[in-house]
């Protein structure tokens, strides 16, 4: 795998070359853009005006306000350069592509890869991380061995980087076939094939294993092409100040290991998938979170009720009598200790369990260092909540030794399971601890938020439908 300094260099060189090395043979053909103009001029250059699209990796907009891996970075380029952030979201390609050369908005942020085709329209900031592209289809169908044994459809995102790539692949395999659609984006085309309605379709390897999470029936049955750079998109204009100030802001955010975090934040724990795991947790936020739901609720103080719930599936999969071998019990399997410091009796009632667990976990957030960066806190508590504050503590002493961030949890992360290895624990504290088990039990845990919040944007999308069919009827 190439390092963010490699990718760097190649980026600067095909930045240069890329637009020479287009391949003419295929600008009659792909419609990967609209035609170059010349962008209108921004009607206010105080802000700066992103255009993004809808999407788990891009831009949401939830109950905790709008996140997305895009998002955050634009918030923080807006707060570099002192202006109001402006996010303006599409549902497709085609209007994100038509916004940007009419000038509505300044730069694209929205997971695009750089390709050939697209440099010859664009310019594409520093590369922010890589993804491959991954033929998918439904499990319990037959995996296609290459792309000449495709037996159904295959559709793909009009404009998508995909069907460049398609169209190369057509060079070595004549009878491929796709749609190209406008009806439907990325994400949208990934359900269609996990419910069945179509047999195949391309997406980014992230997007993938994101939606993986909502819809375990996913298969990758391929990977094609090369690993291509997702970057950050401007007009192609020379005299544009502000791809310098792309350049220098996105320098800095390499320098203090920013955009590292904000990378692990949205894609390091998305890696693990178990299906089967996957399919019984969605069964039982359906079926037995619906009864604990206001309990989580009332007690989740200044924590999202999800990470609560999140928690308890990861500790007992919601079932009050729980048991483990060490003698933990409940919902949120709180031992005979940690229950009688948050003066809880019954450690087998839920909403004592709960509350009890929901209050310890937010004491571990309070006693943790300061410097730890305060949306990074519930991480490193989740880890405390599993293998003790003071072996997490041990954690970070090893990771600073070696020349790593100790108020990181991408650098923590990596350094908890050294806690098993005699040289490294021997001189803590606190000795021996699992800690590669506190470092899965934390993304575990993102893992069944991330489905909780997907879950909670589909029940709501769902009473506005109904709502709206309502009001029709009237």
């Amino acid at each position: 795998m190439m390092t963010r300094t490699h990718r760097f260099r190649t980026w600067t060189r095909n930045c240069l070359l890329g637009p020479l090395l287009f391949a003419s043979g295929l600008s009659g053909c792909i419609e990967l853009a609209p035609p170059q103009t010349r962008p209108q001029p921004q009607e206010d250059s105080g802000v700066l005006a992103v255009g993004t699209l809808y999407g788990p990796t891009s831009y949401m907009v939830m109950g905790q306000g709008p996140s997305g891996f895009d998002y955050d970075l634009a918030a923080e380029f807006a707060d570099y350069l002192g202006k109001p952030l402006k996010i303006h979201a599409y549902h497709s390609l085609e209007e994100l592509f038509q916004a940007l050369e009419a000038g509505r908005v300044q730069m694209m942020a929205a997971g695009l890869t750089t390709t050939p085709a697209r440099q010859h329209f664009w310019r594409f900031g520093p590369p922010l991380y890589e993804v491959s592209s991954q033929l998918v289809y439904r499990n319990g169908q037959p995996r296609p061995r290459d792309l000449g044994a495709l037996e159904g459809e295959l559709m793909v995102a009009k404009g998508a980087s995909h069907v460049e790539l398609l169209h190369r692949l057509k060079q070595e395999h004549p009878g491929l076939s796709w749609t190209e659609t406008t009806d439907f984006d990325s994400d949208e085309l990934l359900a269609r094939v996990a419910e069945g309605h179509l047999a195949y379709t391309l997406a980014d390897s992230t997007s993938v294993a994101v939606n993986r999470r909502y819809h375990p029936e996913l298969r990758v049955a391929l990977s094609l092409g090369e690993p291509q750079s997702v970057a950050w998109a401007l007009p192609r204009d020379s005299a544009n100040p502000l791809f310098s100030d792309l350049l220098d802001f996105w320098d800095s955010q390499m320098r203090d290991g920013r955009l590292a975090r904000l990378e692990e934040k949205y894609f390091g724990h998305v890696q693990g998938f178990d299906y089967v795991d996957t399919r019984a947790f969605i069964r039982a936020a359906e079926s037995r979170l619906p009864r604990y739901q206001p309990l989580f609720e009332r007690y989740a103080g200044d924590l999202d009720w999800r990470k609560l719930a999140a928690i308890s599936y990861q500790e007992s999969h919601w079932d009050p009598n729980a048991r483990s071998p060490t003698g933990v019990r409940g919902m949120m399997m709180l031992t005979q200790s940690t229950a009688k410091r948050m003066g809880i009796s019954n450690r087998l009632d839920p909403e004592q369990s709960i509350r009890g667990g929901s209050e310890y976990l937010q004491q571990l957030i309070t006693r943790l260092p300061p410097r730890i960066p305060e949306e990074e806190a519930i991480w490193f508590a989740m880890a405390a909540y599993n293998i003790g504050l003071g072996h997490l503590e041990d954690a970070r002493v090893i990771t600073e030794r070696h020349g790593k961030d100790p108020n990181s949890w991408l650098d923590v992360k990596q350094y908890l399971p050294l806690l098993r290895q005699r040289k490294h624990y021997q001189s803590t504290r606190y000795g021996y601890a699992r800690g590669d088990e506190a470092a899965h039990y934390v993304d575990n845990i993102r893992r069944y938020y991330d489905t909780l919040i997907w879950l909670d944007s589909q029940s709501r999308l769902d009473r506005v439908i109904e709502s709206q069919s309502a009001q029709h009827m009237e």
